[in-house]
């Protein structure tokens, strides 16, 4: 355990030594200022055209809002979680920076697990404050006081997709230089994204064919089921032609994962980092 303690500090005085910090603080208050200032001025907007639509309009602009909002949340935290792993391996070893750390009683398990230990210590929180920044905006902004039918889990859900992203890039980095895996890493997310898209393109086809590729998909890049059940969880007490309209949601409509998604999560996790821990056991340094 104290060696796990040990990596992980490492691997954090070596983000805050590359200013990976300061970049990604840089482009999270551009963020938070853009939502704020886009959800003010959609709520203005709305209140001048009170009562022109069928739907509960502040509800509507909350909900749709609230899930680009965790949109931005996910991505963010992506960044965030790839760039703190995708140079573990090949990166460091390539740096010289590697082979001092892999000797006993440290060793190459706990290298990789403290490192990842690291990075989830500083993403988790992160996408936990700017969900919940970017839920307090929305209400400030909202007369009526808009809020979340479900608020904590859908954070939890949008942190763990985070983790599995880190988890991916961690597997990644024991194959690819750190340039080729941000590259994969990044293409991966970009596909979770389009399955989203398709599933949606799908439902308003009403194509069952494109709504069954686009669930596997999503499975099969369960970062993407975890943020469409939390678009689901968000509005899950909408009825009528609201909960509808906000069902389509924005990078990917909004889907009940059920119960056995979260055994799903964790297998999958836990598949990953045992592969990238029988991967680096065997790889050459």
């Amino acid at each position: 355990m104290r060696g796990l303690l040990t990596i992980a500090l490492y691997g954090l005085q070596e983000a805050l030594r590359r200013r990976i910090f300061h970049v990604v603080l840089l482009l999270t208050l551009l963020y938070l200022g853009l939502y704020w200032l886009g959800a003010s001025t959609a709520f203005d907007e709305v209140r001048e055209f009170e009562g022109a639509l069928p739907v509960e309009e502040e509800e509507l602009t909350g909900g749709t809002l609230f899930g680009l909002s965790m949109f931005g949340s996910l991505f963010l935290g992506a960044v965030l979680a790839t760039f703190l792993t995708l140079g573990v391996v090949r990166g460091d070893a390539e740096r010289g920076l590697l082979q001092p750390l892999v000797v006993r009683p440290i060793g190459r398990t706990a290298l990789l697990l403290g490192r990842f230990l690291g990075a989830a210590a500083i993403c988790v929180p992160y996408v936990m404050a700017v969900y919940a920044i970017c839920a307090v905006i929305t209400r400030s902004s909202s007369y009526s006081g808009w809020w979340p039918d479900q608020f904590v889990r859908p954070g939890l859900q949008l942190a763990a997709g985070v983790l599995v992203i880190g988890a991916l890039a961690l597997l990644g980095s024991i194959f690819l230089s750190a340039t080729a895996n941000g590259i994969a890493v990044f293409m991966i997310f970009g596909a979770g994204l389009v399955a989203g898209l398709l599933g949606q393109i799908g439902e308003a086809l009403n194509s069952p064919t494109l709504e069954s590729v686009a669930t596997r998909a999503s499975w099969a890049l369960p970062f993407e089921a975890l943020y469409q059940d939390a678009l689901h969880r968000i509005t899950s007490e909408s009825r009528g032609f609201t909960g509808l309209a906000i069902q389509l949601g924005p990078f990917g409509g909004s889907q009940a994962g059920g119960a056995k998604l979260p055994l799903w999560v964790g297998a999958y996790f836990a598949v990953a980092l045992l592969v990238s821990v029988a991967a680096f056991r065997r790889k050459d340094l």
